[in-house]
């Protein structure tokens, strides 16, 4: 596939259909419009796609990382199911339209051609994340969809010892339970032998 950093490079050589923006920490990158069908590409940067029921509860359906992509064109839109983008860090995002994939510049910029020619990648990087998500939340307990997490996270790292990338109060937002039983999951997980805990790193010693 080809990097991000080279497409960006033939980006700003100029393109007519992509627009770049620059977004801080907590600042909202994107909310999702039913029929848009608009696409966004993390240039640099984490953020969070996320959901509030009609009670305010917070509910993280995806986390994203440079060179992933989102939008409406990969998630069903709901009037009363509004997502949200939220960056976690200071982020930069591209951002085009579905339709504008197929269609070719009027300078016919070499960005423009790359990211068609990539974009099936890219696709497949997304489908990949909501199928890992699906697969956590479809454990029954707290425990299952910890332990299915970390094993995610070391297959996807080839190592026993894990790195968090979120913090907490998002992971059980993640993972859609009270963070205080989370917590006490992970204390019990950790007095068991079954991991050991320093921060945000874990150690999977069940493996």
């Amino acid at each position: 596939m080809e990097e991000i950093s080279d497409l960006i490079t033939n980006l700003e050589l100029g393109c007519s259909r992509i627009q770049k923006k620059s977004f801080k920490k907590n600042e909202t990158i994107t909310t999702y419009i039913q029929k848009r069908n608009q696409i966004c590409i993390l240039v640099s940067g984490k953020a969070d796609l996320i959901r509030y029921d009609l009670y305010g509860n917070k509910d993280i359906v995806d986390n994203f990382i440079s060179n992933d992509i989102f939008g409406e064109a990969f998630y069903p839109v709901h009037t009363n199911n509004e997502l949200t983008v939220i960056a976690n860090t200071n982020c930069i995002v591209l951002f085009l339209m579905h339709d504008d994939i197929l269609k070719k510049c009027k300078t016919n910029c070499k960005f423009h051609n790359a990211l068609s020619s990539s974009i099936l990648e890219l696709t497949l990087n997304n489908a990949i994340h909501q199928n890992t998500r699906i697969e956590v939340l479809s454990k029954r307990s707290i425990r299952e969809k910890l332990l299915s997490y970390f094993s995610i996270l070391s297959s996807k790292d080839f190592s026993k010892t894990i790195t968090i990338p979120v913090s907490f109060t998002n992971l059980a937002d993640y993972l859609s339970v009270d963070r205080s039983a989370m917590m006490r999951e992970i204390k019990n997980l950790a007095n068991e032998g079954v991991i050991s805990k320093n921060g945000n790193r874990v150690k999977l010693l069940y493996k």
